[in-house]
């Protein structure tokens, strides 16, 4: 097993300027993470030490995120030109897997041409609920200055209880929340309004691993809906897991399937 070396912090631009940081580390064929709404390049390092013996691991942080630059005129495209961004730093074709939304991101920019070797999400979150329309109130609430009503209003699309939701407006994260408030709209738009985008998918010609747990019926029925819409598409649905599946699960997963 090879050593792992310690993060390697570093930036790249993306196509319209917005600084984005990057954290390296491992060794062997580049894999890069691209996390989910809340997410930045802190929040699977557990993940990541789990592949650093096999892989040298890219994490970033998303535009309005941690060290990046801030939103701007956030849009899919241009997360699409961030994660190309680090497609460039790494010097090759790498491995790509998304979380959630970080998922959908990895699909698009698949779809427009960005050269990867395979790709592997975790519950890209297709479903119904985030619609576009709710994309726009969560943008008139940040606009209005609402952050911490946004937020609030995310973790109850996503079914965190309200008790939950009071408990953590008590504590030390919240602030932390607050300031990512304004890219929460686009992991909305993310969701595609609860569809499928099986037009984009058949535009995937790498291998593309839909992963999920079995706990959620319809993370299930999206895994398998694109692995359907892939030309070179699979799923594996991990036994006794939901959304929040254990990083080390994740990373024997992802591994297997890049090795």
């Amino acid at each position: 097993m090879a050593d792992h070396q310690e993060d390697d912090m570093t930036c790249t631009r993306s196509a319209d300027g917005t600084v984005i940081a990057v954290d390296r580390t491992g060794t062997g064929p580049a894999l890069i993470v691209v996390v989910g709404a809340f997410g930045d390049r802190q929040s699977k390092k557990s993940l990541s030490v789990g592949l650093a013996d096999r892989f040298t691991v890219f994490e970033y942080d998303r535009r309005g995120r941690g060290e990046s630059g801030p939103v701007g005129d956030v849009t899919v495209e241009r997360e699409v030109e961030d994660l190309a961004a680090v497609v460039a730093q790494t010097g090759e074709s790498p491995f790509v897997f998304g979380d959630s939304s970080g998922g959908a991101i990895a699909i698009a920019a698949a779809a427009a041409g960005i050269e990867v070797r395979k790709i592997a999400v975790y519950e890209v979150p297709y479903t119904q609920g985030p619609s576009f329309a709710f994309a726009d109130e969560l943008s008139a609430l940040v606009s209005a200055g609402e952050r911490s009503e946004a937020v609030e209003r995310f973790l109850m699309l996503v079914g965190t209880p309200p008790e939950a939701i009071e408990g953590m407006k008590q504590g030390p994260f919240w602030p932390h929340l607050e300031s990512i408030a304004a890219t929460l709209p686009i992991d909305v738009r993310l969701c595609n309004d609860g569809r499928v985008p099986k037009d984009q998918l058949a535009k995937v010609t790498v291998p593309l691993l839909a992963l999920a747990g079995d706990r959620g019926p319809w993370a299930v029925n999206v895994a398998n809906s694109i692995a359907t819409a892939a030309p070179r598409g699979g799923s594996q649905i991990l036994a006794g897991y939901g959304h929040d599946v254990p990083d080390a699960v994740l990373s024997r997963a992802v591994s297997a399937f890049f090795d």
